[in-house]
């Protein structure tokens, strides 16, 4: 027999909804980037900048328990690479011979995989409510993106990009699953740290290989937000996320993306609204709603509290 579950809070959805408005930002200056400075150098930039940032504040700590790194700095380096490095470059790779459309649509698959992921190894109640959720934000996407034309996407075939797409996608899911799963005695400001230490060890060599870009007064205010809102804010929210909704519902999260960068090209780049935004984008809403139910769990079995977990209780 199973009783409700305790529901989803409004602080718990607003951690990842913050994640996607700081993403959604971060494409439009993804576009504005375009021509002033190097992929491989922005995203290298970003990273050391957010750890540099974070220092001050976390770096002691993290030295005292030096101990702790040791043991499992093997787990902070493969969330750091598949969180913060595979998920972003194979994306770029991807753009080169695929379509936005395709990655838009490839981009809604991602709470499917979560869903099941998490169920395979991560223990997770792979319930109607999130596969069904999950599928009605596809479908809605898929009008969006397509605009309004499914069938256009069945035209073009498969590319390399659309393959390098679902690794790419694949990486991030496992992330969020991992991230759940696995128990690393840190705190979660501690955990972000070293993510981001070891992310940005990775991308040295990729920075040093490619075009370098010095940060000038063009990119600087780029380089910044990239750094701090995205590389920072929005990968500790998203990791609150999944600690208190699991990495299957906080990826629902995602098929919002589409949605607020519309509402963004249209009110900064002022991009026309279209019908197929409003159809597409409340599909998707429908389905993160749907895929939010509260799930059920055995009838005695304790549910978890997870509104009280460490990183609320720590100050910087």
């Amino acid at each position: 027999m199973y009783t409700t579950a305790e529901p989803v809070t409004l602080g718990a959805a607003l951690t990842p909804l913050w994640t996607v408005l700081i993403w959604s930002g971060n494409v439009v200056v993804t576009e504005a980037a375009s021509g002033v400075i190097s992929p491989g150098s922005i995203s290298f930039y970003r990273w050391l900048i957010a750890f540099v940032v974070l220092i001050p504040f976390i770096g002691k700590a993290a030295w005292q328990n030096r101990t702790v790194l040791i043991s499992y700095w093997w787990k902070l380096a493969a969330l750091g690479a598949l969180g913060m490095v595979i998920y972003q470059s194979l994306a770029y790779e991807a753009a080169k011979t695929t379509t936005a459309v395709n990655m838009g649509v490839m981009l809604a698959l991602m709470p499917l995989m979560s869903a099941v992921l998490a169920s395979i190894l991560a223990g997770e109640r792979l319930s109607a409510a999130r596969l069904a959720g999950g599928a009605v934000s596809l479908a809605g996407l898929v009008y969006l993106t397509s605009h309004g034309q499914p069938a256009t996407l069945l035209s073009g075939g498969f590319h390399i990009g659309d393959g390098l797409m679902l690794v790419a996608i694949a990486a991030n899911s496992l992330y969020g699953v991992l991230l759940k799963r696995w128990t690393i005695p840190l705190s979660m400001w501690q955990q972000l740290f070293w993510q981001i230490g070891f992310a940005t060890l990775l991308l040295l060599p990729v920075w040093l290989m490619g075009t370098i870009s010095p940060i000038t007064s063009a990119n600087l205010s780029l380089v910044l937000y990239a750094a701090i809102p995205t590389s920072l804010i929005a990968p500790l929210y998203w990791m609150m996320g999944i600690q208190r909704l699991g990495a299957a519902r906080t990826a629902l999260f995602i098929n919002l993306l589409p949605i607020v960068v519309a509402v963004l090209a249209w009110a900064i780049l002022g991009e026309q609204l279209h019908l197929y935004h409003a159809i597409g984008g409340g599909l998707a809403l429908l389905g993160v709603g749907i895929g939010l139910r509260q799930a059920k769990v055995a009838s005695g079995e304790p549910v978890p509290h997870a509104d009280q977990a460490a990183w609320e209780t720590e100050e910087l």
